[in-house]
């Protein structure tokens, strides 16, 4: 997809600098010259690089045969049989579809993984952050003041002192006595919906900083957390910084342990300019008490051409409180429904496909989502399982028509309203 400019994330290769072209790996195996670029402008983005160079604007048609030589080079071998699935089902050439297929099978996936460095981060002395900006710090609350506890012991360790803290409470329990206890600049603002998009929306539009901070009641934190945040800003030039979540007791995943291009956008732990607001406005209000708002959000940031950088420097970890918070609302998971006759996925998924890529793509894509949903979490990862749940699926056949036609019909109703984000005036 492009931006609203025309734009894509993707490096022009021969704009790019030669100490970023030496960690790349040219596949001449392509049958065309471009299908060689576009491989290594993708090659870039997964390790790393984050900079200014021209980025292309179309792209130009290759092979059916160099598709799939992609596809396998960077894809797990399902999605290599998804994609045939899918182009067959299309109705494109079947004989020159399945011989692009079969000529690749000896491709293997590309396994070198040497992520780009940015020597001068260790040395990077921010202007940002001599600046001393004030930043402001959003965090919901309900039902957790356990968890809020270490969180706020953490914000009161942090090496940089200028912010404040906003904390949305919309616990059953309310205690505001409970806030006295620390050291900080706490703005509490009680409210009695429980409602996570309006408390996010309420707490920026109430906050004073230039920067604001975005956080949760159930993470934790380094003492450079805010640091590292204005830092990266400051660093990449650009307007959001994305931290990366590991569960507690392990380490980062490997493939977000380097700075890279931000493809997600976390509310749990992320830092942006007040600016990015004003022009793409707040959260939509069509997530409350679903999923899939943060991605939503980062897809306006996206089509806005606003650059938003990962940040393992940032990092948090993911304690995933077993009550209060998100869980709480009943809506933790996108695609497996809560009860036999709830609608799958939840509508909001399907309203956010729908509105950004359309109903075609919304139904392709429910062919590769609706499958594995039929199987518990932990066993999507599992080929075997998966080809169990896509056995099952068909069995189901009745019941996941019903449950997807109204979930459909819900996402409908919400496009039908139109998106609900509030302008922030200051």
């Amino acid at each position: 997809m492009h931006t609203k400019k025309g734009r894509t994330v993707f490096p022009r290769i021969d704009l790019l600098p030669e100490k970023i072209v030496k960690y790349l790996k040219r596949d001449s195996s392509y049958q065309s010259e471009h299908a060689q670029d576009y491989d290594l402008s993708w090659q870039a983005i997964q390790l790393g690089y984050v900079g200014d160079a021209g980025v292309y604007q179309h792209f130009e048609t290759v092979s059916v045969y160099d598709n799939y030589r992609f596809v396998r080079r960077y894809f797990h071998g399902a999605w290599v049989l998804y994609v045939l699935f899918i182009r067959l089902l299309s109705f494109k050439n079947p004989v020159k579809e399945l011989r692009a297929w079969f000529n690749t099978r000896q491709v293997r996936r590309f396994q070198e993984f040497s992520p780009i460095k940015y020597s001068e981060w260790l040395t990077f002395d921010s202007i940002l952050m001599d600046r001393n900006p004030k930043v402001s710090i959003i965090i919901p609350t309900l039902n957790r003041y356990d968890h809020l506890e270490h969180i706020l012991r953490d914000f009161e360790k942090q090496d940089y002192t200028n912010f404040e803290v906003l904390v949305i409470d919309q616990s059953d329990n309310y205690d505001p006595d409970f806030y006295t206890n620390f050291n900080l600049n706490i703005q509490l603002i009680r409210q009695e919906e429980k409602a996570l998009w309006l408390a996010r929306n309420t707490g920026i539009k109430r906050s004073k900083g230039d920067i604001i901070g975005l956080s949760e009641d159930d993470v934790r934190i380094k003492t450079d957390w805010i640091s590292a945040h204005l830092k990266c800003l400051d660093f990449f030039k650009v307007q959001v910084s994305a931290g990366v979540f590991y569960p507690d007791g392990q380490k980062i995943p490997r493939e977000r342990s380097f700075f890279a291009i931000g493809s997600q956008f976390a509310t749990g732990n992320a830092m942006l300019y007040r600016d990015v607001f004003k022009r793409v406005g707040l959260f939509d209000r069509q997530f409350e008490k679903q999923r899939m708002g943060d991605g939503e959000f980062g897809m306006r940031l996206y089509l806005a051409d606003l650059k938003s950088v990962s940040n393992p420097e940032a990092s948090c970890v993911d304690i995933k409180a077993g009550t209060g918070g998100l869980r709480e609302l009943g809506s933790w998971d996108a695609f497996r429904p809560t009860s036999l006759f709830a609608p799958r996925p939840i509508p909001s998924v399907l309203y956010y496909f729908r509105r950004y890529y359309g109903n075609v793509a919304a139904r392709w894509s429910l062919l590769r989502t609706i499958p594995m949903s039929i199987l518990p979490y932990q066993f999507k990862k599992s080929r075997l399982m998966l080809l169990f749940a896509l056995l099952l699926s068909i069995m189901m056949l009745p019941l996941v028509l019903f449950q997807v036609g109204k979930s459909w019909m819900l996402a409908s109703e919400k496009l039908k309203e139109g998106p609900l984000i509030d302008e922030l005036e200051r």
